[in-house]
């Protein structure tokens, strides 16, 4: 008797698909519009907002905690570390339709580097200079090849819209992660004038993922009303030691409010007791 005949298989579509890694190898960077639905965004900014007051009073009461807490005005604050602010932010570390993206331009073994929240007004940063940087140690990792390999991924969430130019939009050079050479100190310091560089706009909700050696800034504020929120993640290679970011959250933090998944993308040394872990 013949047997029954096995159900098809749909195949569904790659993520990242072709295109989106053209565009992540070819430019540097990526967009992807309405990647967290409006209500998510609307949880996320209400958590921000609460972060926020209670960093701001715990940076009154402890000078030392400045470092973790940026002041920038009274309604311009950026935070660091900020897994452990709320299970919103912590939620996103293993975000599942992130992760794709992660294993795919990091690796599969992908680990934690960094997080922080930016939140600013227009009024308090009219005159705010400069800014042209690449992300990674050691002058943006420079000293280890040319040009820069892909040693950290960047992952931020548009909290705001950002639509239109002039909000303090995320500006890059599309392709300068490819470049041999930095740009010279005289175009990195006029802000406009970096060749090539263009303002990235995106609604809120969306995600931009970009390489490490993308030369990026944020754009100038055009109205003192205009304002912009945002969330940033990083990952790295899991042979990579990490940055500070990586281990310093509380012990509680490690031990008891990480789930299995997301242990993994952190070094078995901070955790008690430290786990044994081959990087290979």
């Amino acid at each position: 008797m013949a047997s029954p005949a096995a159900p098809a298989v749909h195949p569904t579509n790659p993520v990242p698909t072709p295109e989106e890694k053209f565009l992540f190898d070819t430019n540097g960077y990526l967009v992807i519009e309405n990647f967290l639905k409006p209500d998510h965004v609307t949880r996320l900014l209400g958590a921000l907002d609460r972060a926020v007051v209670r960093r701001r009073v715990r940076r009154e009461a402890d000078p030392a905690e400045a470092r973790l807490t940026l002041v920038n005005g009274e309604k311009s604050t950026r935070i660091l570390y900020i897994l452990e602010d709320d299970p919103l932010f912590l939620e996103l570390l293993d975000w599942p339709a992130l992760m794709p993206y992660v294993r795919e331009f990091v690796g599969p073994k992908a680990h934690y580097h960094a997080s922080d929240a930016i939140v600013e007004q227009g009024a308090e940063l009219m005159n705010r200079k400069g800014g042209w940087h690449i992300d990674g140690h050691d002058e943006g990792y420079r000293t280890l090849s040319s040009p820069v390999a892909l040693l950290q991924l960047k992952v931020g969430y548009y909290l705001t819209d950002m639509t239109q130019p002039g909000n303090a939009n995320l500006m890059v050079v599309p392709g300068s992660h490819r470049m041999p050479h930095p740009p010279s100190r005289e175009e990195l310091g006029r802000r406009e004038s970096v060749p090539g560089a263009i303002q990235v706009c995106a609604p809120a909700g969306s995600l931009i993922l970009f390489h490490n050696a993308l030369w990026h800034t944020a754009a100038p504020y055009a109205s003192p009303q205009h304002h912009r929120t945002m969330l940033y993640y990083a990952y790295e290679h899991h042979w990579m030691l990490a940055a500070e970011g990586h281990w310093g959250y509380s012990k509680d933090f490690y031990n008891h409010r990480l789930s299995a998944a997301q242990r993994a993308y952190f070094h078995g040394f901070v955790f008690d007791p430290p786990e044994h872990r081959h990087f290979f």
